[in-house]
């Protein structure tokens, strides 16, 4: 009596077309790259930059006036939410010690002559060093200090001008600030970095994923017996479509969590429509994937198409023109940049979440993609010539 085998084949009855679960059964290390591993990445990313405003960041005072009006200043700086001012040092030295170890972002320095030069109104020098390494953090304490200098020279006109005498304080405020500015964020009004740099970053390890996963999914077809069981005699594109249609399908779904977790389940400001945002992401998804295609079927090498696909995706966040403006980029990098899927993704993201245009100007940003149709072409030629070598074997 024949026993019927319950191993399921990794090819169906046509002896072409490839059960992919059954691949993915026994790659455990692709499996995992299809669904953990990105998972951990991402929420690894979002849980580094979920405080979203950055806060009582270490400062360092050298204050050898020690004078009310020293403490004053000094009481200015730490009272802004930026800055903490915890510690004290007698000279600059353990100060610049103190910021080259880390310990302090940055120093403020206020002369022994500070309290005396003020009282003879002349203009006495307070410095404030910091590392502008960092420079989201520099960035952010030379506007607290801004304010804080702001608020401490305002004080003292007041109070200069109270001291003459024959004026009222509103008056006295208005010669001490003869103009005052009002500064509004747009788009991000309680500059939150986590909004302007999570939701960038996540959309770029979704398109070095879905790229680099991509030619795991087709090396491993590929191993199992070649390209002529795999694709046979027939529509080329049509076999191949049918291999990767549940990855597309996967990888849209990550795609549409992460939308759905930035602008739902966190609640940050969705102006636009999550439709326009949807399609954005189908026609990305294609696009990384014809790239992943084309990559691997230039040599049918993995390792090969891995160092491929790292060295094209790599620069995926910095081209974006989110922390550097793109027109400001050298025409290599703007070359390298249209070449990205994800660059013209993020204007469509950027365009809808954050300013509500319409669907038309939205998904203009997605018109040079058509030209992926040429790595499209040139990777039918490419199997179908390693296909003819194959044979001829």
């Amino acid at each position: 009596m024949n026993q019927r085998s319950n191993t399921i084949s990794p090819i169906s009855s046509d002896g072409r077309h490839y059960n992919q679960w059954h691949i993915l059964r026994h790659d455990k290390w692709l499996l995992s790259c299809l669904t953990w591993v990105p998972v951990i990445l991402c929420f690894s990313i979002y849980w580094i930059f979920s405080q979203g405003i950055a806060n009582n960041l270490p400062v360092g005072v050298v204050d050898l006036n020690k004078s009310t009006l020293s403490q004053k200043l000094i009481g200015n700086y730490n009272a802004t939410s930026m800055l903490s001012i915890d510690h004290q040092y007698d000279d600059i030295q353990q100060a610049k010690s103190a910021l080259v170890e880390g310990d302090i972002y940055a120093i403020l320095y206020v002369p022994a002559n500070f309290d005396k030069a003020i009282t003879k109104s002349l203009t006495p020098q307070v410095t404030l060093f910091y590392n502008s390494q960092y420079l989201l953090v520099g960035r952010l304490i030379n506007s607290a200090a801004l304010q804080a200098q702001g608020t401490f020279n305002a004080q003292v006109g007041v109070l200069k001008a109270l001291s003459k005498g024959n004026t009222t304080s509103l008056a006295a405020m208005g010669n001490a600030v003869t103009v005052r500015t009002q500064i509004t964020p747009l788009f991000n009004i309680s500059t939150n970095y986590a909004q302007f740099l999570v939701s960038a970053i996540i959309p770029a390890i979704w398109q070095i994923a879905i790229v680099s996963f991509t030619v795991l999914v087709l090396s491993a077809n590929y191993r199992i017996s070649g390209l002529s069981p795999w694709f046979g005699s027939t529509s080329i594109v049509g076999h191949l479509s049918r291999t990767l249609i549940p990855y597309f399908l996967w990888f849209l779904l990550q795609g549409s969590f992460f939308l759905i977790w930035f602008y739902d389940i966190i609640g940050w400001p969705m102006e636009g429509s999550w439709l326009v945002l949807f399609f954005a992401q189908v026609i990305t998804t294609l696009a990384c994937m014809i790239m992943a295609c084309f990559f691997f079927f230039l040599t049918c090498d993995a390792a090969r198409a891995m160092s491929f696909a790292g060295a094209f995706t790599a620069p995926s966040f910095a081209f974006m023109g989110i922390t550097f403006p793109a027109a400001d980029m050298t025409t290599l990098a703007t070359a390298w940049r249209e070449l990205l899927p994800i660059s013209h993704y993020i204007e469509v993201q950027v365009s809808q979440a954050s300013y509500g245009v319409t669907a038309i100007q939205s998904l203009a940003h997605l018109t040079p993609m058509v030209g992926y149709v040429i790595p499209l072409m040139l990777t039918v030629i490419l199997i179908k010539k390693h296909m003819s070598k194959e044979s001829q074997a």
